[in-house]
């Protein structure tokens, strides 16, 4: 956007077109300074090329003080930027990638792995655009991923497209002695990752930017969205310890218990014992989130559209204006107009007083 900030520096050339007049009426009335009785003698006198231009300095004088007007307005290009204000949650993605969730589901028509079917699910709760998932945008989110032991995969951030790619990178662990259901270990990380979140996301941004930032984002609540298709059978931490951490930083608990109770084998040939309800509903009901089982891509689904009902994100954003002056190239012109009148006047132009 372009614009003149001190516009009524053009009321100038109201006192420019004064000054002009009264030049004209001044000049008329001057006397000559040297007084010819007869001047046919210089009628055979052709016109040079200093008299043709005898115009330009007075021509160079106005464009000069034009020129100096519209400096005076202060020409300036504005970008429009915007300040983005989050009122936002902070939610840690906790997904079990044990053996048994390559066990297979119809996702869309197409048999695909428990743990496929969950990273699309996540996807779309993240970005939005399918059924009734608006996605988590101004939302600072993070993944953990566990077996029998738990990883940060990505920390706390509101730049999705981050999350995103690790979470499409993800896999189900490959050795045996890897396997197995850590589920306190790792909601206790979750957790201690949250509890620190106010200072993580300035820190983060920081070493992104490479300078100090203000930090416009308001942690609304802090959220654990727990998924797994097991019971807890490794790990330090108990899932009651872990909740009790949780609830005491002010932590929420959604668990999501995917698969059916019916015994699997996973690929190290271990039995896999029914899903653990009882447990997944105590520490969700302790820290004040739910329970919540899917059978079905379709149930998943539905159970990450009710979080994301339950879990609203305010933005607010106010417009403002990064102005870049432009007077510059006025003022350089003005002085060389000026310095080349000054110029033309001392010398090839030079008049007789």
């Amino acid at each position: 956007m372009f614009e003149f900030h001190s516009p009524l520096a053009f009321l100038l050339f109201g006192v420019l077109f004064l000054l002009l007049v009264w030049k004209r009426l001044r000049g008329g009335k001057q006397k000559s300074f040297i007084s010819y009785s007869d001047i046919s003698i210089f009628s055979g006198c052709g016109t040079g090329w200093r008299t043709r231009l005898a115009w330009l300095p007075d021509f160079l004088r106005a464009a000069c003080l034009v020129l100096l007007v519209f400096a005076a307005a202060r020409p300036r290009e504005g970008t429009e930027l915007s300040n983005v204000s989050t009122e936002g949650v902070a939610m840690q993605l906790v997904v079990d990638r044990s053996s048994s969730m390559n066990e297979p589901m119809v996702y869309e028509g197409q048999k695909i792995s428990r743990f496929d079917t969950v990273k699309m699910v996540i996807e779309d709760f993240i970005t939005g655009g399918k059924g009734n998932l608006e996605g988590r945008r101004g939302d600072m989110i993070g993944l953990v991923s566990f077996a029998r032991y738990p990883d940060t995969l990505c920390p706390l951030v509101l730049t999705h497209n981050i999350l995103i790619d690790f979470l499409k990178q993800s896999e189900t662990v490959k050795y045996k002695q890897e396997d197995g259901t850590a589920i306190g270990d790792a909601v206790a990380l979750a957790a201690a990752r949250l509890q620190q979140a106010e200072t993580q996301i300035s820190e983060t941004s920081e070493k992104l930017t490479g300078q100090e930032v203000s930090n416009n984002f308001e942690i609304k609540s802090k959220v654990i969205v727990l998924l797994t298709d097991g019971m807890n059978n490794a790990g330090e931490r108990t899932p009651e310890e872990a909740a009790e951490l949780a609830k005491k930083w002010g932590i929420k608990i959604y668990a999501v218990g995917i698969g059916s109770n019916m015994p699997q084998r996973s690929i190290f040939d271990i039995a896999r014992a029914k899903i653990d309800e009882r447990l997944l509903n105590s520490i969700a009901d302790k820290t004040g989130g739910f329970y919540a089982r899917a059978d079905s891509p379709k149930q998943l689904r539905e159970i990450y559209e009710k979080i994301d009902r339950l879990e609203e994100t305010e933005i607010k954003s106010v417009a403002y204006y990064n102005y870049a002056e432009k007077f510059q190239p006025f003022a350089l012109a003005a002085f060389a107009a000026l310095l080349l009148e000054i110029i033309l006047r001392t010398t090839l132009l030079r008049k007789l007083p």
